[in-house]
């Protein structure tokens, strides 16, 4: 198989190191930072670098695109003439409704674009975040479209397996935005509104434990990416702000009243529900 990987930060780097241990026959890395490049090759991660995507992405049998949400619809665009007959593209967008609907009317006929999102993300920038284990034991989603082939459905699903990915799901695009705006939006959007609060000062890390530490952990965040995200899953995002919002209600509704019986109901539900999901 011939492997393209555009894009050697944390994640398209991590992808690489892994895939170049099964024994993929030829990977290419794509990346716009000649250093990168050169550092993937010195060690070992790829077989072959270069920051023209043209000639190689035309011998390419999946090209999996580990750019920012906000590139890959132009990177389709600048590139549709030269990607082989019956290639296969990937992604690893934490966003889906918005970017399917513009790269599907980008996309030229003879390739097929799986979408997909891997669940181990990363705080840190670059290549050096990359790690040949980041992905074992991660769960993983694809969100199939009406176009997709089953055969290549389903070699992106191995494609996650060689990367060390346990559990790979098929869901909805819509599903995909709207759990993902919970589960991991709104949990960054929580860690840097604490973290960005009148009341941090100098002394605040004298006061501190684990759960502050273990809250504010994902504020070290890519304010470019994470921007990008944000706004385009923006209406799931709010949403989901929403409803938190209506829960924090109730818990301050309870302080305010000095209702001790109605902040036990609410803090049992909670944990409650935390011991179905773990």
């Amino acid at each position: 198989m011939n492997l393209v990987i555009v894009g050697l930060g944390a994640i398209g780097g991590s992808f690489a190191m892994r895939l170049m241990k099964q024994g993929y026959d030829r990977i290419v890395g794509v990346d716009i930072d000649e250093e990168t490049l050169q550092l993937a090759l010195d060690k070992g991660y790829i077989h072959e670098g270069t920051t023209s995507p043209e000639h190689v992405i035309a011998e390419a049998d999946i090209v999996l695109l580990t750019l920012y949400p906000g590139q890959i619809a132009s990177f389709i665009d600048e590139n549709k003439d030269h990607f082989k007959q019956g290639a296969v593209i990937t992604d690893v967008t934490g966003v889906k409704t918005s970017l399917i609907r513009d790269v599907e009317r980008l996309l030229p006929d003879h390739v097929d674009f799986i979408f997909a999102h891997p669940m181990r993300g990363s705080e840190k920038k670059g290549i050096a975040g990359a790690e040949e284990s980041k992905f074992k034991e991660a769960n993983a989603l694809i969100t199939p479209v009406s176009s997709n082939k089953e055969e290549n459905i389903k070699k992106v699903e191995q494609l996650y397996k060689d990367a060390g990915f346990k559990t790979i799901t098929r869901v909805m695009p819509e599903q995909h935005d709207e759990q993902i705006a919970y589960v991991s939006q709104l949990m960054h959007a929580l860690s840097v509104s604490v973290v960005n609060s009148t009341q941090a000062s100098p002394d605040t890390l004298l006061f501190a434990g684990n759960s502050f530490k273990e809250l504010t952990r994902i504020a070290d965040i890519n304010e470019e990416l994470w921007a990008e995200l944000f706004s385009m899953n923006k209406d799931a995002l709010l949403d989901s702000i929403t409803c938190f919002e209506e829960q924090l209600d109730v818990f301050k509704n309870a302080l305010v009243n000095t209702n001790e019986e109605e902040l036990k109901d609410f803090l049992k539900k909670a944990r409650l529900q935390r011991k179905k999901w773990y």
